[in-house]
């Protein structure tokens, strides 16, 4: 395309010079190369030249014996720190290393400020990391394993900070399907660390979350603190869910970050690390996707293939019907006549089994058993009127007998028995004395006396 109007005049010589640059685009491109090569920096050295203007920004140099570099720490930064920094004292810096466009100054962009060399707050920090390290509440055997894919987040941090909104931005981004409930606390200052352990404490209770990330965003040493106090680093180690410590900046270290299941460098990079990305997931099953529909086409390929192979191969259905059809014909008269033999067999059988049947009949034998029985019972009543009749012969003879014997037969020829009265047998005249009474059994009956004298026969 081409402007409407006259085409400029060719003057027929072309420049072959390689294009410059110009200052804009040289300092514009150094910058972002500044920029991408060095993310966050630590730098020491003397602070020289500090600036204060009206903005409230603070402006000054690093040097040290050889080198000097300029620094910008702006006032949402600078009024964090607790004391202005001196003129001739020795800092340490946390910041950006950018180049200033407009006057081609490279510089650092300052977030963090403090004295170097060991601080009161340093030395409190390593000897609870020294004690907390001894009580193995940094062993990695005690650290609990982290959902690979959350079904809950919890968040302790600030609600008002740049945390909470970094974590929800990155969630939103990887995998909005998980809900998130923050347990809102402070995160700097003196009732932070008591706010903080009891909002770990509130999302154990609440038993929703199955990762705790705790956290806030950047922050000076001093802001930082309350991450470094025992009571905090207690209550993680005694929460029951997986925690990740997320404070501050990549190089920010606090005892939270040891004492963790998992220390993020970010609250970013946490929402990072334990969230799943729905655009792998989207990847996968597209991947998958691709692969069943393939694997689709080579199984229907397969089946038109072996449909074709069987098609060549099928008969006329008609005529496999036709076929059967005579084959139930032929097996339905071989089973008429298996039949018709089979009950005729059975029929010969039964009259046989009858027959025998029949022979063995139990009304036969037990009519043959009831005409014993009766001649049986016949022979019995017979014998026993029989012996009955010699019984009553035998007795009467032996009562005849016994009577010829017996005493009172004796006695029914005038005789009679004497006894004492104790019942003893008077056989002598001796056996009783004069005064006695004695009974007399006569043939009927039985007579009373006293003896009045006895008379022996041997006087």
């Amino acid at each position: 395309m081409h402007q409407h109007g006259a085409p400029p005049l060719d003057s027929g010589f072309q420049d072959s010079r390689p294009r410059a640059l110009s200052v804009s685009e040289l300092n514009h491109q150094a910058r972002h190369l500044l920029e991408a090569s060095f993310m966050q920096v630590w730098v020491e050295g003397e602070l020289s030249g500090l600036s204060r203007p009206p903005s409230g920004h603070w402006y000054f140099s690093l040097k040290d014996r050889r080198c000097q570099i300029r620094c910008a720490m702006f006032r949402g930064f600078n009024q964090h720190v607790r004391e202005v920094p001196k003129e001739g004292e020795q800092v340490r810096i946390r910041g950006k290393v950018t180049l200033y466009e407009n006057r081609g100054d490279f510089q650092i962009i300052v977030e963090h400020i403090e004295p170097a060399g060991l601080g009161a707050l340093q030395q409190a920090f390593e000897e609870l990391k020294r004690k907390l390290q001894q009580e193995g509440l940094f062993d990695a055997a005690r650290k609990k394993p982290l959902p690979t894919t959350p079904r809950h987040i919890g968040v302790v941090t600030s609600p008002t900070g740049a945390a909470i909104h970094d974590i929800l931005t990155v969630l939103a981004r990887r995998c909005p399907a998980i809900p998130v409930t923050l347990y809102p606390t402070a995160v700097q200052g003196k009732a932070a660390t008591a706010d903080i352990v009891r909002a770990i404490d509130r999302a154990a209770r609440h038993g929703v979350a199955d990762v705790l990330i705790i956290g806030r965003g950047g922050g000076s040493l001093e802001d930082l603190w309350c991450f470094n106090e025992e009571a905090v680093a207690r209550a993680i180690a005694q929460c029951p869910l997986p925690t990740v410590s997320a404070v501050g900046h990549e190089v920010d270290i606090t005892i939270a970050d040891f004492v963790a299941d998992l220390r993020a460098a970010t609250p970013s990079a946490a929402a990072e690390k334990i969230s799943p990305d729905q655009n792998d997931w989207l990847r996968q099953l597209k991947e998958k996707e691709l692969r069943l529909a393939g694997a689709a086409s080579r199984a229907l390929k397969r089946m038109e293939t072996k449909l074709e192979h069987l098609s060549a191969r099928l008969r006329d259905p008609r005529r496999e019907l036709m076929e059967k059809a005579q084959r139930m014909d032929e097996l339905d008269l071989r089973l008429g006549k298996a039949i018709a033999q089979r009950i005729d067999r059975d029929r010969v059988r039964a009259a046989h089994l009858e027959q025998r049947l029949a022979m063995q009949s139990p009304a036969k034998a037990l009519s043959d058993c009831q005409g014993t029985v009766s001649q049986l019972i016949d022979r019995l009543l017979r014998a026993t009127r029989e012996t009955i009749n010699r019984r009553r012969e035998l007795l009467e003879h032996m009562g005849q007998t016994l009577h010829v014997v017996s005493p009172l037969a004796t006695l029914g020829r005038g005789y009679a028995i004497v006894q004492q009265e104790n019942g003893d047998i008077v056989r002598r005249a001796g056996d009783v004395k004069p005064g006695e009474t004695i009974r007399a059994r006569v043939a009927d009956g039985e007579l009373s006396a006293n003896v009045i004298s006895v008379n022996s026969g041997d006087r």
